[in-house]
């Protein structure tokens, strides 16, 4: 979008980076900081996925090497994961978006940028031409994402691990970020 303007988060902007191994201290260090946070707003992961974190990951990057997924995570210039950015069930030209971003990083239009940069690597990367998305009625930080970034709502209500929520689809053609090179 042109003139669109990127948010600040500290001396340098997140960068948009694809899930790795070495992702996974600092991946783990995010999920249990942010736990409380998350449970308001989307279902918790449970203990289970904390105790059981490394195969969990190793599985992740399993998948995204098939090519069924593909996970990106939103790292500052310290390495610390401020949110992640995940492509589900890809297949036939569309893939079900998800995302999460740090307490702390939220109100500063990063979630927002973050998704219209990952618009730019599913139509150059990925070969998507749909994402689908959904939110729960009460998670109106990301309901507001999805709207700001094109999402529209599809008008089927959905169960999210028995949460009410709302299902909204973005379709996709040449997406680009304005600010390529600014990072």
């Amino acid at each position: 979008m042109p003139g669109r303007r990127r948010p600040r988060y500290g001396p340098a902007m997140p960068e948009l980076q694809r899930l790795r191994a070495d992702h996974a201290p600092a991946l783990l260090a995010f999920e249990q900081e942010n736990r409380a946070f998350f449970a308001a707003s989307i279902p918790d992961r449970g203990d289970d996925y904390f105790a059981r974190f490394a195969a969990r990951h190793e599985a992740l990057l399993t998948e995204q090497a098939a090519g069924v997924c593909h996970f990106h995570l939103l790292v500052a210039g310290d390495g610390e994961i401020l949110g992640r950015f995940n492509l589900v069930d890809a297949a036939d030209g569309s893939a079900d978006l998800g995302f999460r971003l740090a307490e702390k990083a939220t109100g500063r239009g990063l979630a927002t940028a973050a998704v219209h940069d990952l618009f730019a690597l599913c139509t150059a990367t990925y070969a998507l031409t749909t994402l689908r998305a959904a939110a729960t009625v009460t998670n109106t930080a990301s309901r507001s994402v999805l709207t700001r970034t094109g999402f529209v709502r599809t008008g089927e209500e959905v169960l999210l691990n028995g949460r009410r929520g709302l299902a909204y689809v973005r379709r996709l053609s040449g997406e680009r970020t304005t600010d390529a090179g600014a990072r």
